[in-house]
Formats: C-alpha cells, sequence, structure tokens
C-alpha cells in the first residue's frame, strides 16, 4: 500500500508541472485541445471553451494536449523542409513564447521546491540527532580509511563549522559532507576549548555517489532540536535558500554519475522512489500530522527540485530540447527542418530509453533486496 501513496505524491507533482505548460499556453494563444488528470483510457471528460477536460483511468500524472503538436510528424511524413502550422499552435508561435511555454512546466515544479521549504519554515519543526562530537571510522570499523584523520583531526573533535556554515549536530554535518564529494572542505573543530581549524578532502562513496571523511557520530549524545517557526518574510528568504542548496545538491548528485559510481544504486526509477515516498508519508504521519507534513513536503521538494532540472535537459523529447530548438531558431531565424528534428529526437528517445531501463533494473534490484530481507 506505501508505493500506492507514493504513486499519488508523484502524480500530483507531474499533474502541477503539466499545468504549468497548460497556464503558459493559454496566456500566449495557444489552443490546449486537451487537459487530463491521469493517462490512458478517458473516464469522464467535459468541454469547456475549446479545450476537453478529462479523468483518465490511470492516474501517473497527466498531459497538456496543445494544438500543432503533431504538425512536426505531418510536416515530416510530407516531407517539407519546414513545419507548417497556424498561428493558434505551438509551432505557430514565435520562438520565445514556444520556450516559455517549454519552460513554464519545470518552472512549476520549482516553485513547488520553494514553496514547501517556505511552508516548513513556517511551521517550524523539532527532530533528534546526535551531536556534533565524532569519532574517526577507523576506530569503529575495519577496513575503513578516515580522510578526516588523516587531515589532523581526532575522536572528541566537536565540528562547529564546515565551509564557513554553522553546524549544530551530527545531521548538519552529514548534510553538508554528503553533499560535497571529492571536494576540499575547510572543517572548523572545538578540541578541548581549542579552536583549530582542517581542510579535508572529501572522498565519494561510489555506491550511493555522496561524499563522506571518515567520522561517525558519539551515540550516547542523541538529543532533540527544534527549528523554531519563522514569520512570512524571513520564511520566503529561508524558502529561497533552501530551494538554492536543493538545487546544488541535485546539480552535484548529477555529475557523480560521471565519476564511476554505481548508476543503478544512484539513478532511482518511479516504482523506488514511489515506495519512499509512501514509506516515509505513512512512518511520518504515524508519529504526527506535523511530522507528516514537514517530512512528506521536504521530500516532495527534491522530487520536484529533480524534475525541474531533468526536463531541462538540453535533450530531444524533453522541455530543454523544446527550449533549444526555440533559441536556435530565434538566433538563426531559419525553423529547424523536419527531417533534422526527427533524428535529433531519435537519439532523446534512446537517451531516455536508456534511463529508464538502469531506473528499472535499480528498482527490480531493490525491490528483490527488500523481499529477501523480508523473508530472512
Amino acid at each position: 500500500m506505501n508505493i500506492v501513496y507514493g504513486f499519488l505524491c508523484l502524480f500530483f507533482l507531474i499533474l502541477f508541472h503539466e499545468f504549468g505548460h497548460f497556464l503558459a499556453a493559454k496566456k500566449f494563444g495557444v489552443k490546449v485541445e486537451s487537459f487530463s488528470i491521469g493517462f490512458g483510457p478517458v473516464l469522464l471528460h467535459k468541454k469547456y471553451k475549446g479545450t476537453d477536460y478529462r479523468l483518465s483511468l490511470i492516474p501517473l500524472g497527466g498531459y497538456c494536449g496543445m494544438k500543432g503538436e503533431k504538425d512536426f510528424q505531418k510536416s515530416l511524413e510530407a516531407k517539407l523542409d519546414h513545419i507548417e502550422a497556424e498561428e493558434d499552435s505551438l509551432y505557430g508561435i514565435h520562438p520565445v513564447k514556444r520556450a516559455v511555454i517549454a519552460f513554464a512546466g519545470p518552472f512549476f515544479n520549482l516553485f513547488f521546491t520553494f514553496f514547501a521549504f517556505f511552508l516548513i519554515a513556517l511551521i517550524g519543526y523539532t527532530y533528534y540527532s546526535y551531536s556534533a562530537k565524532v569519532i574517526m571510522a577507523d576506530e569503529v570499523y575495519e577496513n575503513v580509511k578516515s580522510a578526516a584523520k588523516q587531515a589532523g583531526m581526532q575522536t572528541g573533535d566537536v565540528i562547529t563549522r564546515i565551509n564557513g556554515k554553522e553546524i549544530l549536530n551530527f545531521s548538519d554535518i552529514v548534510t553538508e559532507i554528503s553533499s560535497r564529494p571529492d571536494e576540499y572542505v575547510i572543517i572548523e573543530v572545538n578540541r578541548n576549548d581549542t579552536p583549530l581549524k582542517f581542510t579535508v578532502r572529501t572522498e565519494l562513496d561510489k555506491a550511493s555517489g555522496t561524499g563522506k571523511i571518515g567520522v561517525t557520530a558519539d551515540t550516547e549524545t542523541a538529543a532533540q532540536y527544534t527549528v523554531e517557526s519563522l514569520s512570512f518574510f524571513p520564511a520566503i528568504w529561508k524558502g529561497i535558500t533552501e530551494t538554492a542548496d536543493a538545487l546544488r545538491l541535485t546539480v552535484t548528485g548529477l555529475s557523480t554519475l560521471f565519476k564511476g559510481v554505481d548508476i543503478k544504486e544512484t539513478v532511482s526509477g518511479p516504482a523506488r522512489i514511489a515506495d519512499m515516498l509512501g514509506t516515509t508519508a505513512v512512518q511520518s504521519f504515524s508519529e504526527s500530522f506535523i511530522t507528516g507534513i514537514i517530512n512528506m513536503f521536504s521530500f516532495l521538494a527534491y522530487i520536484s527540485i529533480s524534475l525541474f532540472i531533468m526536463n531541462l535537459l538540453p535533450v530531444p523529447i524533453l522541455d530543454g530540447g523544446l527550449i533549444l530548438f526555440a533559441l536556435i531558431e530565434l538566433v538563426t531565424r531559419k525553423k529547424i527542418p523536419p527531417k533534422v528534428l526527427y533524428y535529433i529526437q531519435f537519439i532523446g528517445l534512446a537517451f531516455l530509453i536508456a534511463l529508464f531501463c538502469i531506473g528499472f533494473s535499480g528498482d527490480m534490484a531493490y525491490f528483490f533486496n527488500n523481499f529477501r530481507g523480508i523473508q530472512k
């Protein structure tokens, strides 16, 4: 049942993305022929002001069907050297407007991330963590290297800042270090009331794609921490800064894919994401309503920022590809021939299929390992 809850949350994010395209298309005079909640066979529909609003069978997102999306295929079949389109169709408007329509979907994902962090800041929350006192990992685990120890840090050091950012507890340490794989970081510590500073190069954990420095928490120092609720304008600023941090973290995560990480472990397909999301929802709401809201919105914020970045990749078929084509048309003042677009989109489709296969195989391994764990 957890995975069902997770898919419903993903459904909302995808639908919100499509709603961005819908509003932008309406704004620039492109006729929206259909807007569907869900995919597959249509269960209910109603036509209003030229748009067929639909409720479809499969609740896995939705789609915004704009006039002219099939003009490319028609021009290709007719072997034309340009895409013939009417003024109120996607390919009949100015390329800047087309680029804005394509960007509107990802922008709505970006806005949702901001709104989620803004809401969390307004509410405030409590959480449990160990203190910022660290133990060198090689003193606890066998066959483990500690970059922190090699840099001069010792067990018992209390980390106070990382790259100038204040550290309150071990959760803060994990957040800062995991988001900076294979980088030099400046770590400030307190050792017996003496402030010290170390330059540590983080290691890339190829299994997770995150950074590590070879320290572990002092498990005898667990405590409750409170993040106070903020007023409206400080909460807006918090939403902006948290969104920027999430954006940096996601881009860093993507860059590690080219550094030899285990792609099947680091790239999650929709099934694994839905299962983790649903499990988070069930466990969090079982604690309290506020805990459920905080954890759900936090998780959804990172998924939404991932959708923002992935959809803006300059890959044909994705929104980023449509934006790129529109900009090329704007600069060259020439429409891209349908045949050229066809071959470029074929490459983009191959990329998406490869990404899907990686995510699917990772999902299968994830569920198989979970099933094996249950059997044991």
